[in-house]
């Protein structure tokens, strides 16, 4: 008889080398995902290619978070029209109809659910952030909150990149 705690614990260890390496690394392409935001809008990373976009993970219960949150919005709404898209992923549970107001005056989405691989808490910790290029780069994933200097030293310099040129089937 098949003991079923082996065939788990099986299991287990031949998925676990293949979720680690999905893990989303500095300097590679970003996983892919799709986001689904409160208003129901579903949002893919390829459609985002040529913005550069924050992926913001936060909790209600959490201080830093409660201040970063008005310094993203602060930061999109001193760059509107530079092609920077944020979304903020809630991870407490808190209900959603709770957060409807906070979300109606912050300028970027609240996203409902994401599917991709590799994205979530750093650690375990909020805030987490991503920041991926316009060429669909990750260029940061830390744990720890933005400030409005951080977000300059790390976002900034990337709204001044020019948007990657589409390369046709035709060239060589």
């Amino acid at each position: 008889m098949i003991d079923v705690r082996t065939v788990l614990l099986a299991l287990a260890l031949l998925i676990a080398p293949a979720s680690a390496s999905a893990a989303p690394k500095v300097g590679e392409a970003a996983p892919p995902m799709t986001l689904v935001t409160y208003e129901g809008r579903e949002v893919r990373l390829a459609d985002l290619r040529g913005k550069v976009v924050i992926l913001n993970y936060w909790a209600t219960w959490c201080a830093p978070c409660r201040v970063e949150l008005p310094a993203l919005d602060d930061y999109l709404r001193r760059h509107r029209g530079r092609d920077l898209a944020i979304y903020a992923v809630e991870v407490s549970g808190a209900p959603r109809q709770n957060l409807g107001p906070l979300a109606s005056v912050l300028s970027f989405e609240m996203v409902a659910r994401l599917k991709g691989r590799g994205y979530g808490r750093i650690q375990g910790a909020v805030p987490t952030n991503y920041v991926i290029d316009r060429a669909g780069v990750l260029r940061h994933a830390e744990a720890g909150a933005f400030t409005a200097k951080s977000l300059d030293a790390i976002v900034t310099p990337l709204l001044r990149e020019p948007a990657p040129v589409a390369v046709s089937a035709a060239s060589p």
